[in-house]
């Protein structure tokens, strides 16, 4: 089978190009594909060099020899490749984490050997960076991968006709049924490759609970890396037990899922997690001018690194095939929980999180699901199936700002409406479906700059 296309290619393409490049370090949390994008990306090159950092005759390249000409040179003679190809070679340094020396030499391959093309990746380099003296800061650049998203579950599924409806903005109405029976499906299932490499192939939901298991058991494993001492590998079992019950929701450190441990013991063992990338605490702004600012003080939300790994842990997966709109599962919870995975996997050149916004006052709480900065402005976004005039919260952000735009995601089809907030202050409401949240950003520029 074809390997899927990936959005990240194209970054990789133009990294290709660029004549100040420096190596390459490809982060993301293990099994989303890193190691298959850069086979394929090798394709764009004469010459490919493979090293396995956890196979030793691999790292042995590293800790034999003490300059970069001299591996460089050895790389080649086992390889075949002549020196004179060296701007047509790829080197990728897959599992870097396991090689200190691997990750020392990105330096010297950036200051002595600029015209070679490295690539460096690793499930858990987060880990051994920390532990790196002289990690070649300012020597690298960074790119992310995530699980695919919706433009890339389309093409995986060689939906062609339908990722064409998706790309024209404004999406037109004949488009929405089927693009929202696709993204039903895609909300099922999740974005890991694996998961749906499987579904590509028999288009059963039943043949998947394998594969699922299989992967949550391979990231439990990864816990003995993950922690310091047995203490904290306790803490880290008992949030990988129970975390993924509170999708979506704002938590508290102490005693989390019902444990008896403590603020500063979770939230240790949740930042290892999130180094891992296998869940994010987003946090809340009280902004509603830019620039956003995290409140780090308040209740973070929880965020996991798939919504279909999320899915198959709670059992849901069969119920929610028979149901036409997700919005009511976990309390409402799904669909901002899949829209928040959308806007992270579109970043491909920083780690950044999104925010969302609350207003915490006695008797006149208020809380939007995700607030989006758009040049001078920060556009609130409710992800809500209830008609307008339901959404207190943007009203009570709109009330705030200085500024006349808002965005609710919702299960219907796109559309614009005037309106106005409970105290009277006019606004448009651009209502996006579901499907949209992968394309929000391209939306929110055209709705603020030339309203739709």
């Amino acid at each position: 089978m074809k390997n899927f296309e990936r959005e990240l290619l194209k970054h990789l393409l133009s990294w290709k190009n660029n004549k100040q490049k420096k190596p390459l370090v490809l982060r993301g949390a293990r099994q989303v594909g890193k190691t298959t994008l850069v086979n394929s990306f090798s394709e764009y090159y004469k010459n490919y060099i493979y090293l396995n950092l956890e196979k030793e005759e691999d790292k042995l390249f590293f800790a034999k020899y003490n300059n970069v000409q001299d591996v460089k040179e050895a790389l080649f003679l086992k390889h075949n490749i002549s020196s004179s190809e060296v701007e047509e070679t790829l080197l990728f340094l897959d599992e870097i984490q396991e090689s200190p020396e691997a990750i020392q030499y990105l330096r010297y391959f950036y200051e002595e050997l600029p015209q070679l093309d490295v690539i460096a990746a690793g499930s858990l380099l987060e880990f051994a960076m920390k532990k790196v003296k002289n990690f070649p800061v300012g020597r690298v650049e960074y790119i992310y991968l995530h699980p695919l998203n919706f433009v890339e579950y389309l093409k995986a599924m060689r939906r062609d006709a339908a990722l064409e409806q998706l790309n024209k903005i404004p999406v037109k109405k004949i488009a929405h049924d089927t693009l929202l029976e696709l993204f039903n499906k895609y909300a099922i299932i999740g974005g890991m490759p694996e998961i749906i490499k499987t579904y590509l192939q028999n288009k059963s939901i039943a043949d998947l609970i394998p594969k699922y298991e299989s992967l949550w058991e391979t990231y439990k494993d990864d816990v003995d890396k993950y922690a310091k001492n047995n203490a904290a590998r306790n803490v880290i079992r008992h949030i990988m037990n129970t975390a993924y019950l509170y999708l979506d929701k704002r938590i508290k450190f102490q005693n989390f899922g019902s444990s008896n441990y403590r603020s500063r013991e979770v939230s240790e063992a949740m930042r290892s997690l999130e180094m891992a990338k296998l869940i994010r605490l987003i946090y809340p702004t009280t902004d509603v001018i830019p620039p956003i600012k995290p409140a780090l003080r308040k209740s973070p939300r929880l965020q996991f690194l798939d919504t279909g790994i999320v899915n198959y842990l709670n059992g849901v997966q069969a119920e929610m095939l028979s149901m036409k709109d997700l919005s009511p599962l976990y309390r409402g919870n799904l669909i901002p929980h899949l829209v928040t995975q959308e806007l992270i996997s579109l970043n491909a050149y920083s780690d950044r999180k999104p925010n969302f916004w609350v207003r915490e006052k006695t008797q006149s709480s208020a809380e939007v699901d995700l607030v989006i900065q758009q040049g001078d402005k920060i556009i609130p976004v409710e992800i809500k199936s209830g008609p307008a005039g339901t959404l207190r919260s943007l009203h009570s952000f709109i009330d705030q700002t200085n500024h006349h735009f808002a965005i609710r995601i919702y299960g219907g089809e796109f559309n614009i409406q005037k309106t106005k907030t409970r105290n009277g202050k006019k606004f448009v409401l651009m209502n996006l479906p579901y499907y949209l949240s992968v394309k929000l950003k391209e939306y929110v520029e055209l709705f603020v700059n030339e309203q739709l």
